[in-house]
Parts: C-alpha cells; sequence; structure tokens
C-alpha cells in the first residue's frame, strides 16, 4: 500500500517533482530519508520476497567479533560483499544473506581478563568457570547494535533477525560434528607441540596468530662453555643463545655434521670448541683490522692459536658436564652429549647451538631423533602456564617469570665461571596481538588436524577457486598451503565450544560424541547448553565394566578458527537440519570476501575444512582487500586517533561517496590504501556533483516542456527514437558501459568499473548535456526536443539501474522521481532495487559514432589550446579550421552531422578536412625512452638513434602495421 501511495500523490500536470539546486543537495541527509523509506517499505525483505525461486547465489559472511566497534576495513569488506550480492539479484538470483558474529574465544575472555583483573589460570577457577563464562556472554554481543546501525547506514542490505552466532548451541553442535567427523576419518591426533605460546593469555598460539604482531626488540646473546668430560685438552664447546632463560632446562648440544670445528686455545689458556667459519666471533679472537668490523672473514688475534681439527660428525655423542643441576641426576643417562642435525647453520653464533626440547620446535626434534627425550616420555619443562619458573628450578629464579629472569641467569652463570660471553641483540621477535606481551616457545599437549597429510588436496582445491587478485591466490595463499604444518586446534581456555573428548584416567579408553543427543544418551542428563560450565561434570560410564572409573571430559575448548571454519555447516546446523538443501544447493559459497589478512586465517580454515570433510573448496569466488591505512601509512589505531570517525565522514560526506571512494582505489586490488578524507570530498565533487547536475537539468527542461505544451512528456512514446548524432553516441556509449560493468562484475573485478563510470558521466554532462543545451531547451523545435530528452531520461534510467549495487541511496532517489514518468508510475517495481540489471540495447551499439565523437572531443580540445597559446578568445570569430586525420569515416562525420558542433564550440566559420598529414605536417619519430629503456637496457642507444633516423615513408608504413605483424 506504501508503494502505491507515493507513487499516487503527485501533482497532476508535471509528471516529474521539482529538484534542489547541487548546492543545496545534502547527500548525507537525503540518504537518511531514503533509509527510512526502505525500513517503512521493508524494502530488503521485499526483494528477497520478489527474488524466490529464483537460482540461489550463495555468500558467506566471514563473522566479526562485536566486543570491537566497526572501522575502515569491516565497512570496506562490508561495501564489496553488498556490491556484489546486489548485482547478483539483479541478475536473475537469490541471495540470501545473514550477518555472522564470532563469539568465543581470546577476544572476548582478553576483555573480561581486563575488567575483572584476572591474571591467571587460578584467578578463573577461584570465580568458577561458570561465572567467567557468563561474564564473557555477557559482552559478546556488546556492541552488536552499533554494528548494525554502522552498517545499515552504508546501505548494505543483510539480515540482523536471522543471524548466526558461533555461540548458539545448534552451531556448536555442528562444530561437534565436523570434529567427530575428522576423528573418523584418522585426519585428528594428540600430540605435544612446541607452539608459539602466549603466557599472558596461557595459551598457545597458532602459527598464523604469532605471525601477527613481529617488533623488533633487544635481547640479551650470551655465549656459554660446556666443558668436555675426559678430554685431554681439557676443551669447552661454545653454544650462543638469545634466550638464556631456556639453559635450565638444556638437555644437549647439536653441530651440524658437515661442518669443520676447531679446538682453539685463547691467550688465557682457555680451549673452545666452535666451527672453525665463526672462530672470529669469540670475544677477542679476531685481529682488528682499520676500517674493517671484528668478525667479517678477520684473521685470528695474536696469542690464539687452532690446536685441532675435526668433522662436525665426529664430535657426535660427546659428552659434557651440565650446566644447572637441575635435571642432572634425572636425566643422566640420556642427555648432556652432542647430536648432530643440518639444520644448525654458520651465519650467526658459535655453529653450536643448545637444545632445550620443551621450548624449541628443531629442539624437540632433534633430541627425539637422538633419543635424548622419547616420544610421550618425561620432557622437562620449568616453566608454568604464566610463563613462570616452577620446580624443580629453586631460587632467586623460582617463581619469576622467564623473561624478567634473563639478569639473574647471566649473572649465575658468570659467577660459575661458564660466561664466555654477553652481550645484545636487536632481532625480530614475535608478540601476543592481544596482549601485546612477548610470546615463547612451549611445548604443548595439543589436538593436531593432519593438514600436512591432505596437503595434496588442498593445494588441487585451491586451483579450483577464482581470487581477485589472482597473485593472492597463486602466490601467498599457494606458498601458505604449501608448508602448511598440522594445526593445533586445541586451547587451555573456558570461552569456547568445548572439545568433545571424553577419556579414562589411564588414557586406555576414549570417547568422541558427535551431537547433543549421543551426549545426553551416554550420560543420561537432558542438555540444554553444551559450554564448559554446563557438561564438565558430565561423566559417562565405561565401557570396560562397573569396576573401571568412568569417563571425564578433557579440559580444552575449540580454537575460535575452527570454529569460524566450520562456518559452512554450523551455520546451517547441518547434518541435524537442512542436510538435502546444503549438499545440493548452498555448498559452497558462489562468493565471499574477507581482507588480506585472512589468507592465513579464514581462508585457510574453510579451506582445510571443506578439504578434510567433502575434499572441494568451500568457495567457488573470492575477492580479497588490502588493509586500510591512516592518511600518514600508519595503521588506523584508536589510541593514536589518526583516522577520522567513520560516523563523522557518513555524516559529512554520504555513504554513496565513502563506498565509491574505497572501492575505486587500491584496495580492492589487495594493496594498501593511505584513507584521505579530501579523496572522499573529490568523489562527491568529481562524480556526484555533475552526476546530480544532469539529472536536475533534465527535470527542469521536461517541467518546462510540459509547462509550455500542457501534453505529458512520456519517454516510451513511439516516434522518439535517436536520430541526432550525440543522442545515437550517449545511447551506444550507455550499453557499451552496460556491457562493461556486467562483463567486469561476472570476473569480480570491482576495481575496473567505477574509473570508467566516471569518465563516462564526464562524457554525460561535458559532452551531451553541454553541447546539446540549446537543443534540450528546445532550439529545433518540440519534437527534436522531446527526442532528446527521451535518450536523456533513458541513459539516466539506465544508469541509475546500473549503479545500483554501487551506489544504492542515490541512484534511488533518483529514480524515485524518474519512475513517475514510466507506464503505471513505475509501480511494478517499486524501488530500483528490485529492476533487473540492465540489457545493453544492442541495436544501439554503434562503434563508429563512438569513436568519432572521442575524436571530435580531441578536436575542440586542440582546438582550445592553439587559441590560447595565440591569445585568440572564443568570442573572436575565426575564419577558416583544418582537421588532418588519416580515417576517412571520421573526416566525413566530421564534415556531416558533427560539424555544426565543432564550428560552434570553436566559434569558426569554415570547417575543412585533409586525410594526409603530410601536407600539413612533417611527421617524425621520437623513442620512448620510459617504455623502452627497460627492456632494452644498453641496446637503448642504437635503437633510439635508428627511431630518430627514421624518415616519413618508414613512419606512414609503420603506422599501418597491425600489432601482429611487427
Amino acid at each position: 500500500a506504501v508503494w502505491a501511495l507515493r507513487a499516487a500523490h503527485h501533482h497532476s500536470m508535471s509528471t516529474l517533482e521539482d529538484v534542489l539546486e547541487g548546492k543545496d543537495y545534502a547527500f548525507p541527509v537525503e540518504e537518511e530519508s531514503i533509509l527510512q523509506f526502505w525500513k517503512d517499505t521493508d524494502a530488503f525483505k521485499e526483494q528477497l520476497r520478489r527474488s524466490e525461486g529464483r537460482p540461489e547465489y550463495v555468500f558467506y559472511d566471514g563473522p566479526p567479533f562485536a566486543t570491537g566497534l566497526p572501522h575502515y576495513g569491516h565497512i570496506l569488506a562490508g561495501t564489496i560483499k553488498d556490491v556484489v550480492t546486489r548485482f547478483a539479484c539483479s541478475t536473475g538470483h537469490h541471495v540470501t544473506r545473514r550477518f555472522g558474529w564470532d563469539c568465543h574465544g581470546l577476544p572476548v575472555e582478553f576483555e573480561i581478563d581486563k575488567k575483572l583483573g584476572i591474571k591467571g589460570k587460578e584467578d578463573v577457577l577461584r570465580m568458577g568457570i561458570d561465572k567467567y563464562n557468563e561474564e564473557c556472554r555477557s559482552i559478546v554481543m556488546r556492541y552488536s547494535k552499533e554494528w548494525e546501525k554502522t552498517v545499515t547506514r552504508t546501505g548494505r542490505w543483510i539480515d540482523f533477525e536471522n543471524d548466526y552466532k558461533t555461540l548458539d548451541p545448534n552451531y556448536m553442535e555442528s562444530v561437534w560434528w565436523v570434529f567427530k567427523t575428522l576423528w573418523e576419518k584418522d585426519l585428528v591426533y594428540k600430540g605435544f607441540k612446541v607452539m608459539p605460546y602466549s603466557t599472558a593469555c596461557n595459551t598457545p598460539l597458532s602459527n598464523f596468530e604469532a605471525g601477527l604482531d613481529y617488533r623488533d626488540v633487544s635481547d640479551p646473546a650470551v655465549m656459554v662453555s660446556f666443558p668436555i668430560i675426559g678430554c685431554d685438552l681439557g676443551a669447552s664447546l661454545v653454544a650462543w643463545t638469545t634466550t638464556p632463560w631456556t639453559l635450565p632446562s638444556n638437555l644437549a648440544l647439536c653441530v651440524n655434521p658437515a661442518f669443520m670445528y676447531v679446538y682453539v686455545r685463547s691467550p688465557a689458556g682457555a680451549v673452545y670448541v666452535v666451527a672453525e667459519v665463526r672462530i672470529t666471533f669469540l670475544p677477542g679472537a679476531a685481529k682488528k683490522v682499520k676500517g674493517g668490523k671484528a668478525g667479517d672473514g678477520a684473521s685470528l688475534a695474536d696469542g690464539w692459536e687452532i690446536v685441532k681439527k675435526v668433522t662436525g660428525a665426529e664430535l657426535k655423542d660427546v659428552r659434557y658436564q651440565p650446566l644447572f643441576p637441575f635435571f642432572a641426576e634425572e636425566m643422566q643417562a640420556t642427555a648432556f652429549k652432542v647430536c648432530v642435525d643440518g639444520y644448525v647453520t654458520n651465519d650467526s653464533g658459535t655453529g653450536v647451538v643448545h637444545q632445550a626440547p620443551a621450548y624449541g620446535e628443531d629442539d624437540y626434534r632433534v633430541c627425539i631423533a637422538s633419543g635424548v627425550v622419547a616420544k610421550g616420555g618425561v620432557l622437562p619443562d620449568p616453566v608454568d602456564d604464566n610463563g613462570c619458573f616452577c620446580e624443580p628450578v629453586t631460587a632467586p629464579f623460582l617463581g619469576k617469570h622467564v623473561k624478567e629472569a634473563d639478569k639473574e641467569l647471566i649473572a649465575a652463570i658468570k659467577d660459575m665461571g661458564r660466561l664466555v660471553d654477553n652481550a645484545r641483540l636487536v632481532h625480530s621477535y614475535p608478540y601476543c596481538w592481544r596482549s601485546h606481551t612477548p610470546l615463547i616457545y612451549k611445548a604443548v599437549a595439543s589436538y593436531f588436524v593432519k593438514v600436512e597429510e591432505i596437503k595434496t588436496q588442498l593445494l588441487a582445491n585451491n586451483k579450483k577457486t577464482h581470487w581477485v587478485p589472482a597473485y593472492v591466490q597463486e602466490k601467498r595463499f599457494h606458498n601458505w598451503l604449501e608448508n602448511a604444518h598440522d594445526w593445533s586446534i586445541s586451547r587451555s581456555r573456558y570461552w569456547g565450544t568445548p572439545i568433545p573428548v571424553w577419556t579414562s584416567e589411564d588414557g586406555e579408553e576414549v570417547r568422541v560424541i558427535g551431537s547433543i543427543a549421543e551426549l545426553e544418551e551416554a550420560t543420561g542428563t537432558k542438555i540444554t547448553d553444551i559450554h564448559r560450565h554446563f557438561i564438565d561434570h558430565l561423566e559417562i560410564p565405561s565401557s570396560r565394566g562397573p569396576g573401571f572409573p568412568p569417563l571425564r571430559r578433557i579440559d580444552e575448548v575449540f580454537d575460535c578458527w575452527f570454529e569460524s571454519g566450520s562456518m559452512p555447516y554450523a551455520q546451517q546446523h547441518y547434518p541435524f537440519e537442512n542436510k538435502e538443501r546444503f549438499e545440493k544447493s548452498i555448498f559452497p559459497a558462489n562468493f565471499i570476501a574477507e581482507g588480506l589478512d585472512q589468507t592465513r586465517g579464514w581462508f585457510y580454515t574453510l579451506m582445510v575444512l571443506s578439504t578434510a570433510l567433502f575434499d572441494k573448496p568451500a568457495f567457488q569466488n573470492l575477492v580479497c582487500n588490502g588493509l586500510v591505512l591512516a592518511s600518514d601509512g600508519k595503521k588506523m589505531s584508536k589510541s593514536l586517533k589518526n583516522y577520522p570517525d567513520p560516523q563523522i565522514i557518513l555524516n559529512k560526506y554520504g555513504a554513496d561517496a565513502l563506498r565509491l571512494y574505497l572501492i575505486n582505489s587500491p584496495v580492492v586490488r589487495a594493496e594498501p590504501l593511505r584513507f584521505k578524507e579530501d579523496g572522499v570530498f573529490s568523489v562527491l565533487k568529481d562524480l556526484f556533483l555533475p552526476w546530480y547536475n544532469a539529472y536536475r537539468f533534465l527535470v527542469q527542461n521536461v517541467r518546462r516542456v510540459e509547462e509550455e505544451t500542457g501534453v505529458a512528456f512520456n519517454p516510451s512514446a513511439p516516434g522518439q527514437n535517436a536520430v541526432n548524432v550525440l543522442d545515437r553516441w550517449i545511447a551506444s556509449a550507455t550499453s557499451s558501459l552496460v556491457t562493461f560493468v556486467k562483463a567486469e562484475m561476472e570476473a569480480y573485478r570491482l576495481y575496473t568499473v567505477v574509473p570508467r563510470l566516471v569518465a563516462f558521466i564526464g562524457q554525460l554532462t561535458n559532452v551531451y548535456v553541454r553541447y546539446n543545451r540549446s537543443r534540450l531547451k528546445g532550439k529545433n523545435g518540440d519534437d527534436d526536443t522531446r527526442r532528446a530528452l527521451a535518450v536523456l531520461f533513458d541513459v539516466l534510467l539506465v544508469l541509475c539501474k546500473t549503479m545500483a549495487p554501487f551506489t544504492p541511496f542515490f541512484v534511488e532517489k533518483m529514480y524515485q522521481n524518474l519512475r513517475r514518468c514510466l507506464p503505471d508510475q513505475g509501480n511494478a517495481e517499486p524501488s530500483v532495487h528490485f529492476c533487473m540489471f540492465p540489457e545493453a540495447a544492442a541495436d544501439a551499439l554503434d562503434a563508429r559514432v563512438e569513436t568519432s565523437v572521442v575524436r571530435m572531443q580531441a578536436v575542440i580540445e586542440i582546438g582550445r589550446q592553439i587559441r590560447e597559446r595565440n591569445n585568440k578568445s572564443l568570442k573572436t570569430p575565426l575564419k577558416r579550421m583544418v582537421v588532418v586525420h588519416p580515417d576517412g569515416d571520421f573526416l566525413a562525420d566530421l564534415k556531416g552531422e558533427l560539424r555544426d558542433y565543432v564550428v560552434e564550440e570553436l566559434n569558426v566559420r569554415q570547417l575543412d578536412v585533409c586525410a594526409d598529414p603530410k601536407e600539413w605536417a612533417t611527421v617524425k619519430a621520437e623513442p620512448n625512452f620510459a617504455a623502452l629503456g627497460k627492456r632494452l637496457g644498453k641496446a637503448m642507444a642504437q635503437v633510439g638513434k635508428a627511431v630518430k633516423n627514421m624518415t616519413q615513408e618508414d613512419i606512414v608504413l609503420f603506422q599501418g602495421y597491425a600489432k601482429e605483424d611487427l
């Protein structure tokens, strides 16, 4: 009813409502009224209702956390998603768009830890996991209303009512199903893994999280001696490390079997064993060279001598005296010996590496291989969850955070007489992206997905997808998959989907639960929620009989990336509901879009899980955007306040301008964009105002013609087809534009569309409207005016429909007025967003006229320049102008239909044409140094000379060649 009412109450005579002058048209204010209009008419739901039954175009929304506010990165990704899904809807699809929320994991827990001053595990257990988790639940949707407001204000149509949340029991149950399916396919195992570990958050991080925040830091770099047992030279091996805190857990040393090692005696009589090429890095061992740096290929200083040389292989199994006593007795049988492995390099340190298997991936691997520790055996690890030393380490280190104990450890090593050198080193070190504290590497028991086992399928499935830009897929993502490790999916945390594994105390019996019903049956308990505090106490009786203790759930929860990677299944509650629909029509997705940082995040986890479950990619097309930076090229930061608040920009310039600014930038090709407010203003000034003025010009003249003749303007009346050359030209250019936009959008190349549009609007206002002002105002009589207005009306209407996915507000505003001229006032399609994407009018296409008009513009431009150069103002008529061009068709058009425009614009009496440049000009060839230099290098001089020496005939001949012939 609202639609019909709007159409009924228009003024009886004039078809179009009058419009404001450009300077008075406030874009943001008008956008607010359109938002209200969409709300009153429930336009988004209506669009979905109207498109029911069409083929489904499947879009997955990557879920953000609602614990933070939306920023430009979100607005950008949201705009890309909106443009693509609106386009899909207008090209004959039904597009369900559901908003998603990431609700679990560290981001939420981190906020609660800050709020309640929680420092570690003990604090959480003291408070109770139930209270802690409910605190987390209470803030999960903290900013959801702000999100909804911003997303809606930017013109994005997405369903917030029917959203999905990763904390819904249905969602979590599907995550259980995913895990159990992987378990049954033998793609999950439990193991130890040395992983990046955040001592502030008490949890391991995955490799991709560890890579998010590297910083240059100054760390201690120490050389420590390890006296060899039973050596007649009394020699010590010397190892170098930047993590002194790992030395109390030293169990072995490692050398490279292929390197040469030397026993070198210092002037003080100490004998050290180091790699031969590293000898001059021992303090004092390098001869001082004037101007040279110590160590760089320097020779041995006076008083130092080499007493013996061996290969690394010969040092294998040499025993040494432990540095600290903490594990000396317990590990005596297998530890404190030299191992050999090719990972030891000779570009830093001493060529001898100290091994603490609990704190280094290579250390762990080498020590297992050499029998220093056994898989599943005891692993000396005197560091607790908070990163503090625990027993058997003793005072003064006990209870200290490992990074804070470095100083005292170095002092203790010095007191023992084992410190060879103590320096500092600035190097790149990973920090926790949540708590901004240094990570440590630590062996953690974890559940893993066997990514390495399915690597071949992952690489094959990546090739089945289409990415824009392609290089992210072919290089960055391919390399990431190529080097992918097994993925650790368990976290020792509280607020997340619990891992559904129940085990006996002796580890003999393991039961994996795949659904709520299965757990209810196994425990005889009715279950409504499956967060930890609802199920941790539940026990499953042992299948070995009543004499055996029951099974209890393990402590861990899933990494929240496992949950978001399960999103295609979990948002549908698959396979418990929607099974057939999911398999037939909503998997894989047609399209997803997120930022470049998701290459190692969501894009990766989606691909791993869909490959493991179904051996196909989870998506077919992906648009990957770059990062939006502050105007100075730094990261946008709330604390630095180095960017304008999005709300201010939206209220100042409107959403359409912001959308186009973002989409017409390098960021849509995955490159960074420095956000500049004046860039948004330029879009308004250079694109929207000229476009608005062309529309206003149409409205004014339609109203004038109707006023003067008393006859309503009907753009679809017969006998108004384009005869005039510029009418035919703009109709053809419009068809070309529609064809171009459709082809580019179908290839997901959003970044090519806006430049083409800007050019088109320039042509519409600077050529069509400008050169036709007098015709549109009635110079050649009513019939010609109506033809011209019908053409302009048609162009603007097609432009509204073509641009609807990009600038949804402005086109709606124009369409609501323009549709008054349509049969039945356009009530069949009461919003521009219900219209189908326009078909290019094939009969209007006229390549010759498009080329000729572009060339005519060039002629007028050059004519103006010649006048300026000779100080002849346009008011002074000139006698004659000659246009020289080799194309006969163009010259014919110029003498014919285009003549009046050129003569009028340039104020000349006579226009002549000539097809032979030689009559009027000397043609000479100049080499393009910029383009050729790169390719030719030294040959440039020779080629340049030859080009300059080309004769007129050579040049004419050269111009006649097609590219292929050359």
